[in-house]
């Protein structure tokens, strides 16, 4: 989808980039915008976590160290909070 297709039309953080083939060995292509967008490169590594009921989700890992770090904030928050 040239010009990575905003959500409804809309200018904002979400887009549809289209659909991607799944190749003979398994591999896909990141659409040459979304490479763009989330800034991906040749070469970078990707994390992939999957559920079974909702899908699979593909990010960068800098972006779990951000998920993660905020959750243990929170936890060592609330466990100060209980002292």
């Amino acid at each position: 989808m040239a010009g990575g297709k905003h959500v409804l039309g809309k200018r904002s953080t979400r887009h549809i980039f289209g659909t991607v083939r799944v190749g003979e060995r398994g591999q896909i292509v990141i659409p040459k915008e979304a490479r763009s967008v989330f800034g991906i490169s040749p070469g970078d590594t990707l994390l992939l976590l999957g559920d079974e009921e909702h899908g699979i989700f593909i990010s960068k890992p800098e972006l779990m160290d951000r998920v993660a770090a905020d959750f243990f904030a929170e936890v060592e928050e609330k466990r100060n909070a209980k002292q």
